[in-house]
């Protein structure tokens, strides 16, 4: 039985395997786009360590995505609904909103809880802002991103919904890596995520620190009070507040976890261990370094002074 459960999770909860194809393609052309225009888009080595990274994820996805999948499947059957819900049309809309609502905390938390920073951290490491960067994925992320999607078999979603779902977010948030598009017409900049916002995301700008975390809606960031809009009047600069300077894929995974290691070494009691693994980036027992909302806090006094 459980082999036949996997066996259906393979074939039928990885489209991005059949993205890969259109991905390429759309590289391709941001590529040539980049050279027609004499932009610089595009670095060689990141661009080969940000593939790397994506191929890696593939692969530890495949044995992590497995195993959050069988124990989708024993939640189900905890399911407050018991009908076969994927054969009705408004089971896969709501599912839809209800995907991007825990991608949205799962993405806000791995934002604001240092532990979890030391791991999608690896998604913001480039100092470039084009497709390539969309695959720059995490190796150790998707050890706990599932986590925050086994409410939904425990609600009557069949997990071969939930995975689809959750794959499918991931192939629409390929394209808005991209600063070929500036703005999209008001109404879709207003509900959907947009590369204009997603490049606030990726920004390293104080003002611009965490925010935006939607997956395909961006209204969940309008009302929880993290969304900002892309300012022309300040251009985004890519990367992390401190820059790794490293192309090679095992640093960009796991440089992070070497800093949290060493603030772990210099706390004095189990408190502010604690509060070095879950409280924000940026957080310091001795005040010595400032998180996210601390940094846009100070900027905002000084530009009211």
């Amino acid at each position: 039985m459980r082999e036949h459960l996997y066996t259906l999770f393979v074939e039928h909860t990885n489209p991005v395997l059949y993205a890969v194809p259109f991905f390429i393609l759309l590289i391709a052309l941001e590529v040539y786009l980049n050279y027609r225009d004499r932009r610089d888009l595009y670095v060689f080595k990141d661009s080969a360590a940000s593939i790397g990274m994506g191929l890696g994820s593939l692969v530890i996805d495949l044995f992590t995505k497995g195993s959050y999948f069988l124990l989708m499947i024993w939640l189900y059957q905890f399911g407050l609904f018991k009908e076969q819900l994927y054969f009705h049309w408004w089971a896969w809309a709501l599912l839809f909103v209800f995907d991007d609502f825990s991608f949205y905390w799962h993405h806000r938390s791995s934002h604001m809880v240092r532990i979890l920073w030391a791991s999608h951290v690896a998604h913001h490491s480039s100092e470039r802002y084009n497709l390539s960067t969309a695959l720059r994925q995490s190796w150790t992320e998707i050890t706990y991103k599932y986590l925050f999607y086994l409410w939904l078999p425990l609600i009557g979603f069949h997990p071969l919904m939930v995975m689809s779902m959750i794959s499918i977010s991931l192939i629409y948030q390929f394209w808005i890596h991209t600063e070929t598009i500036y703005k999209l017409p008001r109404p879709i900049e207003f509900i959907f995520n947009t590369p204009s916002h997603h490049r606030v995301h990726h920004a390293s700008n104080v003002r611009y620190l965490d925010r935006n975390h939607g997956g395909i809606l961006i209204i969940w960031d309008r009302l929880f009070g993290t969304f900002t809009e892309e300012d022309p009047n300040e251009p985004v600069v890519y990367g992390i507040t401190t820059n790794i300077q490293s192309y090679h894929p095992f640093h960009i995974a796991s440089h992070e976890f070497f800093s949290l290691s060493k603030d772990l070494k210099k706390s004095p009691d189990w408190s502010s261990k604690m509060g070095y693994l879950f409280k924000p980036p940026g957080w310091s027992h001795d005040g010595s370094t400032l998180t996210a909302d601390e940094m846009r806090a100070e900027l905002e006094a000084n530009d009211k002074e």
